[in-house]
């Protein structure tokens, strides 16, 4: 896929009110270990595929459904979609995702799609959907609650023919920003250095590409 724009963001645009309303909503829900595609539940983990799961992801999650937070964002997703010349078609999101990264937590090099469409029980309106659009909201202050923890892409998508292009998104260190981004875009969050960096992320899912 040829882009103009890899991604498309909106600097200290969400109220602090609004970052820290969600920041004391996942806190008062159980968090549990970010797992990533293969591993499963991660309660049914054992120490071996713990160990091997953090080589890649080292972080804890939280799944939320809240109306309110998705009314505050889809806009901006809207926004970007159009602004950035992309112009996907999508119509629903998963469930968004609270992520709490503390000292040495990080995130490898990763995608957020892999092509393929959900597979879900029939009646399910993701079913035969994948996901389109990426959505991060920074929820803390970078350099303030934690240092370290930078967003990264990879604009060759790792490619083993190209040269890297790499960059950090430093458009959304600043609290209450927020990027948008194709879901087949390579990226990595840094390990943390000092503090606790939070943040939310939501997939937008839409019909396949023709």
């Amino acid at each position: 896929m040829n882009l103009t724009n890899y991604y498309w963001y909106f600097q200290s645009a969400v109220p602090h009110r609004i970052c820290d309303d969600i920041v004391r909503y996942g806190k008062q829900l159980q968090d549990q270990l970010a797992t990533t595609g293969g591993y499963g539940d991660p309660k049914k983990l054992n120490q071996k595929q713990v160990k091997d799961l953090k080589k890649k992801r080292d972080s804890n999650i939280v799944w939320m459904n809240a109306r309110w937070i998705y009314k505050e964002i889809h806009p901006y997703v809207h926004q970007a979609n159009a602004s950035a010349g992309w112009n996907f078609q999508w119509d629903r999101s998963e469930s968004c995702q609270f992520t709490k990264y503390n000292k040495g937590q990080y995130y490898d090099w990763h995608c957020d799609g892999w092509g393929q469409s959900y597979k879900k029980q029939q009646g399910d309106p993701s079913n035969g959907k994948i996901r389109k659009l990426s959505v991060t909201v920074s929820l803390s202050e970078s350099g303030k609650d934690y240092t370290g923890g930078e967003l990264e892409f990879d604009f060759r998508n790792l490619d083993p023919d190209k040269k890297p292009n790499i960059k950090k998104c430093k458009e959304i260190l600043p609290k209450g920003s927020l990027v948008v981004f194709p879901a087949d875009l390579w990226h990595r969050v840094c390990p943390v250095k000092k503090g606790s960096r939070y943040s939310l992320v939501i997939w937008n899912l839409g019909w396949p590409f023709k």
